[in-house]
Formats: structure tokens, sequence, C-alpha cells
């Protein structure tokens, strides 16, 4: 691509272009043969070059004109990156087609909320795996649908295209690789940029393991009000027969942690003496495939999860009602305050008459009026102490 343009512009014979093209575009390259010439070169570029050169002849004089290294590795870890996004993308529409799914088909299963692990108040199970859906729908996808302010994930990866040549010969590769050229660099690629791309796969990490870790405490015994699909012959101890373990969601935790990682050396990468060095290109050979294929897998389990979860609408119900009624003392509260208590008085209320049945004595409708009669009698023995406001019928 480049060749054609400078063959257009005169910088190089259009025969020597052609002649590149013919004998370059289908060959076979020799790997060890490059591994031969860099043993002795040290240096990847120049031992790729170099049989380049035996394969096409003299015409590979026309080749590297005018660049220098990171002009071709920088562009072709953009061009990987890209492709990298374009699989990435593909997965999170993958996980919000099966979240999407679930959550319609649970949107009126009642389940209790929690907060700090405690049980606060109700609400379905497909509010919860719509929470997850609008989690995901924030993280960046595609240009015709991603969120305002967002980035596209396509758009970090086509990080961009490094080139010494003439503009018009930058435009003319960038165009046809799918890139966008680098309005200002140095003679590397600004790898804040980069930054930018492995900080977005972490953040999406994070996403996947925030639902990973619901699904392991939904599984666990105590609640078990989810649980990971368990297969015909599927072990989950080697010694006990009885287990059925959230392994899934336990690799996923895992892997994300993995995922997030990356992105501290990727930050370090940024900073670089003058106006280059390559302490950032041994990260990058390292974080660059591992964080992409290692997000691609735990997006693409956490789909299946998902769309395979078991889910015990029975076992809701059944810890929604455990705490004897205390789930709805919010609401009693409310109405306090709307027959003209204090919020205070009434807080104070309702706490007194929760308390008991937090430790387990009765149920929270039985306890509290139990409280409102005995309040009542004591109004009409004559009781002179501070008024309180009844509880409601």
């Amino acid at each position: 691509m480049r060749r054609d343009a400078l063959a257009e512009l005169g910088v190089i014979p259009k025969e020597a272009a052609k002649a590149i093209w013919a004998k370059a575009r289908n060959v076979t390259f020799d790997v060890a043969r490059i591994d031969e010439i860099e043993r002795e070169t040290r240096h990847d570029v120049i031992a790729f070059l170099t049989h380049l050169a035996e394969i096409v002849g003299p015409e590979a004089r026309f080749v590297h004109q005018g660049l220098t290294s990171s002009d071709v590795l920088d562009t072709c870890l953009n061009v990987q990156l890209t492709r990298a996004a374009d699989l990435l993308v593909e997965d999170i529409d993958k996980v919000l087609a099966a979240l999407k799914k679930r959550a319609f088909e649970h949107k009126m299963t009642p389940t209790i909320g929690r907060s700090h692990g405690i049980h606060a108040e109700p609400i379905t199970f497909g509010l919860k795996l719509a929470f997850a859906y609008a989690e995901f729908s924030r993280a960046p996808r595609t240009n015709d649908r991603r969120p305002q302010g967002s980035r596209d994930l396509r758009d970090l990866g086509r990080g961009r295209h490094l080139c010494a040549d003439r503009p018009r010969v930058e435009e003319h590769v960038a165009k046809a690789m799918g890139l966008t050229p680098e309005p200002i660099s140095t003679q590397v690629i600004p790898r804040d940029r980069h930054a930018m791309y492995f900080a977005t796969l972490g953040v999406v990490a994070s996403s996947v393991e925030r639902l990973a870790t619901e699904i392991r405490h939904l599984q666990r015994t105590e609640v078990l009000e989810a649980e990971e699909f368990f297969s015909e012959g599927q072990k989950g101890s080697s010694s006990m027969p009885h287990k059925r373990n959230p392994v899934l969601s336990e690799n996923l935790s895992g892997l994300s942690r993995m995922v997030r990682a990356y992105v501290t050396p990727a930050m370090e990468n940024v900073v670089l003496w003058h106006e280059r060095d390559i302490s950032h290109s041994s990260a990058e050979r390292m974080i660059a495939p591992d964080a992409t294929v290692t997000l691609d897998f735990a997006l693409n389990r956490l789909a299946g999860l998902i769309d395979k979860l078991l889910v015990y609408p029975e076992n809701m119900q059944k810890n929604l009602d455990r705490l004897g009624g205390l789930v709805h003392s919010q609401r009693l509260l409310i109405a306090l305050t709307q027959k003209g208590a204090s919020r205070e008085d009434a807080y104070r209320l309702v706490q007194r008459n929760a308390m008991p049945v937090w430790r387990g004595e009765g149920r929270f409708p039985d306890a509290a009026e139990k409280r409102r009669r005995g309040e009542e009698i004591s109004e009409r023995q004559g009781n002179r102490g501070a008024v309180r406001p009844r509880l409601p019928t």
C-alpha cells in the first residue's frame, strides 16, 4: 500500500512497486531463517527485512525507505488491537443478550435486595440482572450504540498509524488499514493511547467480576437463590460427592484480576525517555495478547454462565420471609411520618418493634400490633407519660 502511494508520487519506480508486490504478496516466510539472521543482527525488524530482500531481490531497497522500526511495529500493533477490539465488542454483545433474556424471564420474580450483605428491601431477580445489563451497556461498544461520553473500544484500538512519510502517503496507508494517522507524534505513537485501551479492558473485567461475585454469593448453601448449571456426571469435589461449587464464577474472578493486572504496565509504558525508548516494547509483547485473549475468554464464559444459570424462586421467597416481615420496616416508618410523627420518633418506634423480631422473637407485624394495643390500654388507664404516636392499623 505504501509502495503504491510512493510509486504514484514518483518517489520510487512503478516497476519496482509492481515487482515487490508480485514477489512478496503470497510468499511464505521462513521463520527459522529470520531467527538465524536475528541471532547475528540482534534486531528483529532488520532480520525480517534481510530475509525479505533474499526473496524480493534488488527492488527490496525500496521497501523500508524512509522508515524506522516503530513505523512498522506500532502500525502492526494497532491493527492487532483493532481486530481484538472487534472480537471483544462482539463478546460484550453476547453477555448483553444473555442478561436481557434472563432479566425479562425473571422481571416479576421477587427476591430480597441486600446492602452490606444484609437483607434490605424486596426487589425482583430481573432487576438484579438489569443492573448488570446497564453496567455492560456502558462498556465501549459500537459507534451507533455507545452511551454519550463513552469511547468506542474500536476507536481505542485504532490507536493510530505512525509513518515518517509525507501526509498523502500516510493517509493512503492508514485508510487502507482501517487506522487513523497520529496527528503529532515522536518516533513512536504516544503510549497514553495504549494505556487507555488496556484501562478500558480493566474496567470491563471489573464488571465481569462484580457479576461473578454476585453469583458466587447467591450459590452459597445458606442462600441458594441461583446456581451455576451442573451437568450430568459433573463432580464438585474430589472427596465430597454432594458438592456443587461455583467454579465458573470463581474462575472469572481470577481471570478478571489478571486483566486488571495488565493495566499497571500499560500505564507505566506512557513514560518514555525523550522522543522514544523501547522500555515499553517487552511489556506490550506480553500484555497485549494476554489481556485481550483473557478478557475474550472471560466474556464468553460469562455469557454462557448467565444463559444456563439455574434460578430458584422458591428459595428466594423463603429468604424473603425468613426475617418475619422486617424487610417492610421502611414502609412502616414512612406510614408513621405521613400520619404526623416526626421521623426520629417513627424510627425509634419501628426499631423498638423490629429488634425482638431480629433476634427471632415472632413476626414483625405481630410485634407491632401487640405494641400498639399495649399502648392503647396504657393510655386508657391514665398513663400520663410522653405521648407516642400510634402505629397505624
